[in-house]
This record gives structure tokens, sequence and C-alpha cells, in this order.
């Protein structure tokens, strides 16, 4: 149980499987599953929602790595530790996928991570997505004796660590952050290939992502952008990975209001609207070629639990159902 599955590859990860498939749109819901100013989550009834996104068909519960509090950025995640946060949220769901979006590399000890990651997934039979990052938060790197400025060289070499402690049996290998000389092994290891996505640029090129990550996790654009970004991605793909499907995952900030005819009005990082347009949106980047949406309902004016209900009842069951093609301009993100 503890070993090495050679023979495992991305496909046989229950997580991966939940939410990417080729030529299909899946949606996931960032923590907290809630409204909220500033950066003071509630983190009330959380198990519960998560719960019921599951039962609704959502596909993947994507968690935060906010290690310290940064007034001025406004955000805090789900609060609790990550790990801690998925061991909690494990127990309360069974078939989900459960993902980091992300893991900031650089201020971890990636055997940390990749013990932490490889537990997650065993526990929950293979239902576990790594986000990774660099960091976009200056004022955590100097808490935990990190360069700023070199990030982008830890973030490269932690993640080659993770990979190699994860797939091999009593490695060897040398890094700034230590030495593993064969006599030592990381367990347990993952149910199958443990699937890695990379967020952002993470200070790299697309063409190294497309090399070394699973998938890519980015940010909402105006569409025609988008349309750009996607199929700038699925050439950089086939050059490093010929016929290798990596999905184009994005979040999106979503205030759903009450009435289905709303038309949009741009938020930050997304847009408020009925459901009509946000199922029309949806489905303009399922035929542009996003495999996954991750939504943050933080802006929302409606209790999280209705917008769920409202979403998994009336958007998730016609994803991929195409309507009529919006104008590019209709569906621009701020």
């Amino acid at each position: 149980m503890l070993k090495a599955n050679k023979a495992a590859s991305i496909g046989d990860s229950a997580g991966f499987r939940r939410m990417f498939a080729p030529g299909q749109l899946s949606l996931g819901v960032f923590f907290p599953i809630e409204a909220f100013a500033r950066d003071e989550p509630e983190m009330r009834d959380q198990p519960r929602l998560a719960r019921r996104a599951e039962e609704l068909g959502f596909s993947g519960l994507w968690t935060r790595d906010v290690p310290l509090r940064d007034p001025d950025f406004g955000d805090l995640g789900q609060v609790y530790d990550p790990w801690v946060w998925l061991g909690s949220i494990a127990a309360h769901t069974s078939t989900i996928a459960l993902a980091t979006g992300s893991i900031i590399l650089p201020l971890r000890h990636p055997l940390h991570t990749a013990k932490a990651s490889a537990s997650v997934d065993r526990l929950t039979g293979g239902r576990f997505v790594l986000g990774v990052a660099s960091g976009d938060r200056p004022i955590e790197f100097p808490a935990f004796g990190v360069d700023w400025h070199e990030r982008d060289v830890l973030f490269r070499e932690n993640l080659a660590e993770i990979r190699k402690v994860l797939a091999d049996e009593y490695p060897r290998l040398q890094s700034s952050y230590g030495t593993l000389s064969g006599t030592a092994d990381l367990v347990p290891k993952p149910v199958a290939r443990l699937p890695i996505l990379i967020t952002g640029s993470s200070r790299q090129s697309l063409e190294w992502i497309a090399a070394h990550a699973d998938g890519w996790i980015t940010y909402p654009r105006d569409l025609a952008r988008q349309v750009e970004l996607v199929a700038n991605w699925r050439a950089a793909v086939e050059v490093a990975s010929p016929g290798v499907f990596k999905p184009f995952v994005q979040s999106l900030y979503l205030d759903l209001a009450e009435q289905p005819a709303e038309p949009p009005r741009p938020l930050h990082l997304g847009f408020r609207a009925g459901r009509n347009f946000v199922l029309d949106f949806l489905n303009e980047l399922a035929g542009a070629g996003v495999n996954h949406v991750i939504l943050n309902l933080k802006y929302g004016r409606r209790a999280a639990g209705e917008v769920l209900e409202e979403l998994g009842e009336e958007v998730v069951p016609h994803l991929g159902q195409r309507g009529p093609t919006l104008p590019l301009k209709a569906a621009a993100v701020s």
C-alpha cells in the first residue's frame, strides 16, 4: 500500500478524472463557500455546504494556502492550515475531488508538502489534486527566511523534489533543501501518479509550465483573450508532451443575481449576473477549451447555500449544451 505504483498514470487519479476530461467543462468551488467582507470569513457550515456541492454535481472543492494575514491583500482563504482543513473536509465527503489552489512551494519544505499530499491522496482514495504556486504576498517571505527574489528558482527546485520523492522508492537527490542518499524513503506514496497543476506563471515560461505541470490554473480574462490563451496552452502542451491531455483551469468570482435574466456587471476578476448569462458564459468557455472553472463566492449578495442550489440545479446539468453565441464584449471580466 505504501509503495509507488510505477504503472499508474494521471488517468488513474480519481480526483483528476472527477474534474477534468478533454472537450468538457466542470465546476468547482473555492473555500470558504460564503460571501464575506474584507478578509474576515465566518467559516460557518462549511462541511454541510461541501457535502451539498458534492451531491449537486460540482466536481472539485478548492483550498487556499495563506500562511499569514496580510491586511492589504484582503483575503485569508479558508483561514485554517490547508492540510488540516483538507483532512476535515475529506471526512465529510466521499467522491468530490479535493484540490489546493495553491500551496506556496517556496515557503514549505518539499518533503513536508510531498508527505502531506500523498497522505491526503491515500486517505481519500485518490481524490487529491495538488495545485502549486510561487507565492504573491511579499510580506510572508521574510517571516519564513525566504528570499522573495529567489522564489522562481526555489519553486522549480521544490517541484522537482516533490515529483521525485512521490514517484521513486529510496530516491537519491541533493538540493538546497537537503540530501537523500538512497537509505530513506518518503511514505506513503499516492494512489496513482499525483496530478500537479501550476498556478499563474509562478515566474516560469508557458513552455516550462506545459512541460512540467499536469495542468494550468490561471485567471479570468476577457473571453477573446482567454480563447487566445487556451490555444497557446494547447500548442505548448503538444510540443512538450504530444498527445497528452493537460487541462486548462480558471477561477471566477461570481455574484449570482436572483433574477435569472439579469445582465452582467463586472466585478474584480468576475461579474454579477443572473443564471442565464452565467450558463451562456460557461458554455462559451467550454467552447474555447476551458476544462474547469473554480467559483469564488466572496462578493455574493445571497446566501452561499442558495447559490449552490441554483447553480447545481439550473447550471451544472446544462454545461456543454451550447446556446446562442455571446458577443465577446458581453463576456468581459474586469
